[in-house]
């Protein structure tokens, strides 16, 4: 059952290929809902980070309603278009530094066979070495997912053992025995959410290739909404959020708790 918002169509079943992301789309908003009700409040702010941008804005154009504004941290728009990118952007500079052995490794990949063989790269540890290499990935700083992410994330006192190890056991069993990176591939955020009816602010780093930097931005110069806030982080590739948090905070607190985009870019 779709709706229409401001004479703009929006199916929330994406396609056939979307059984995962609509299902996440919809627990999205019962748990919004579960939350206004647990916390007397008609309406929250809804962020999304990287993957959970995509089933973000997917969520506030369906259940508008519900929230006060969308934050999208390292927005995904078009991911097939985004890879592209990046893989051509790494291929040049292990070109320039004369790595041929890394340029060996990438020309192994044809992505432009198809999104077959787009996911065959995707999954590859080839992907996230390089990009943590050039300072593309995770974060800017960060060379290495297992130093960066995998241990600090085991050393947390905030999560039970059984917590962690079930952590990364749903992250492989959803990356490889369900259909959801194929699902992420054949969506166009561009295409399926042209308008939102809530004020909408997007915080990228401009280092990001993880998910592109430049393809974020042009989404918000074209997509309708009643207020736009676009943020650049120049100190900080996909993860904003923890590369400048002094700064993020500054912004949600001074434009995007106050409804206003005085300190975004100009678009």
């Amino acid at each position: 059952m779709g709706a229409n918002r401001g004479g703009i169509s929006f199916d929330p079943k994406l396609s056939p290929e979307s059984v995962i992301v609509d299902r996440i789309v919809s627990d999205a908003i019962e748990t919004t809902k579960y939350l206004l009700q647990r916390f007397h409040r008609e309406k929250i702010y809804l962020m999304g980070h990287s993957w959970g941008s995509l089933i973000g804005v997917l969520t506030a154009a369906k259940a508008p309603e519900l929230y006060s504004a969308y934050i999208g941290v390292s927005q995904i728009t078009n991911q097939n278009k985004s890879e592209k990118l990046a893989f051509d952007f790494m291929v040049d500079k292990f070109a320039e530094a004369g790595n041929t052995m890394m340029v060996k490794k990438f020309n192994v990949h044809n992505i432009d066979d198809g999104r077959e063989e787009m996911i065959r790269y995707f999954k590859s540890p080839l992907r996230d070495k390089a990009m943590h290499q050039l300072g593309i990935g995770t974060m800017h700083m960060m060379k290495s997912v297992i130093t960066g992410v995998f241990f600090p994330f085991m050393a947390s006192k905030y999560y039970t053992f059984l917590e962690k190890i079930n952590f990364w056991r749903a992250k492989f069993f959803l990356l490889n025995k369900t259909k959801l990176i194929e699902e992420l591939f054949s969506i166009d955020v561009t295409v399926n959410v042209p308008n939102l009816e809530i004020p909408v602010y997007f915080f990228s780093g401009i280092h990001d290739f993880t998910v592109n930097y430049t393809l974020s931005k042009e989404y918000l110069k074209t997509l309708d909404a009643p207020l736009k806030g676009f943020y650049t982080f120049d100190s900080s590739a996909h993860s904003p959020i923890f590369e400048e948090p002094v700064r993020f905070n500054h912004l949600l607190k001074n434009d995007v708790f106050e409804g206003k985009n005085a300190l975004a870019d100009p678009l």
